[in-house]
């Protein structure tokens, strides 16, 4: 059965860090909607100025955070002692778990763009509390798969005509294609059914099930075996995700997502007492 629509959305921007401006293109109010995802913020700019202030040292706990970068550059360091740039076509997936203190300074190109993506993915109750992990994806292990009807498939996570992408072993199997077709063409793509999808068009403009989408649109599904996109009179870029509902309660304040108010107290009283780190270095 093919996935009718269940909303668009827009997005809006926002402010986070030190100031970086991002689009918002879903979030806290409409998380309820996408479980197991939590927020996706597009960060694509050509001005330095609403990028380079970054953000600076702060904690996360019971999530995940996964960085897709198109272009430029993205300095890391956390407190497991990692230090790395994410440089474009690559991905940063960052398992809080327990808690890991961060900074994520964009850099940008030799052009001054910085374009790329940031999810956020919940962990189960049983998962909030495990060990942090921080894997850098570079863009030489992200399988791309070029069919001969001219589509381009990206694979960060999940699998395509046999190929697996480098992100495995996720509690909520996600997921995560980059996807261009070309013009005047009709993609469709097998999904689990009870998992929750949605694509968040990247460039150009299509059309899904008679409605019209374009760059920053946001197409949350309801449930079915497939979803289908088409393009229109110029190629047509999109980003696919799916993952498993966890369906549990969610506590959200900030960088800290636990699944009950007492545990997300909990959080918040130890990073001012400084014993939010739970691991070793």
């Amino acid at each position: 059965m093919r996935r009718e629509i269940q909303h668009i959305f827009y997005g809006e921007p926002v402010h986070e860090g030190a100031g970086v401006k991002v689009h918002r293109a879903f979030g806290y109010f409409e998380a309820s909607l996408f479980d197991p995802f939590l927020m996706l913020d597009d960060f694509r700019s050509d001005n330095p100025e609403d990028y380079l202030k970054g953000f600076p040292w702060h904690p996360h706990r019971g999530i995940e955070t996964i960085t897709y970068i198109l272009k430029g550059d993205v300095e890391h360091s956390d407190s497991l002692g990692n230090t790395a740039i994410t440089a474009a076509g690559s991905v940063q997936w960052m398992t809080a778990g327990s808690g890991i203190i961060h900074q994520e300074m964009p850099q940008g190109d030799a052009n001054g763009s910085m374009h790329g993506f940031q999810l956020w993915a919940n962990l189960s109750s049983q998962d909030k509390m495990v060990d942090p992990e921080y894997r850098e994806i570079t863009s030489a292990e992200i399988p791309v798969i070029k069919r001969k009807d001219g589509s381009i498939i990206k694979i960060i996570a999940g699998e395509i005509d046999g190929t697996k992408g480098p992100a495995r072993g996720i509690g909520i199997d996600p997921e995560y294609l980059d996807i261009t077709i070309p013009a005047a063409f009709e993609f469709s793509h097998p999904t689990k059914r009870g998992y929750t999808a949605f694509i968040y068009v990247t460039a150009g403009k299509g059309e899904i099930n008679g409605q019209k989408v374009e760059n920053r649109s946001l197409i949350l599904f309801e449930d079915g075996d497939e979803l289908s996109i088409s393009s229109g009179d110029a190629p047509l870029s999109f980003l696919l995700l799916t993952g498993k509902p966890i369906n549990e309660e969610i506590f959200w304040r900030g960088p800290i997502v636990m699944h009950t108010a007492e545990e997300l107290e909990k959080a918040f009283q130890e990073y001012e007492q400084g014993t939010f780190i739970k691991h070793s270095k």
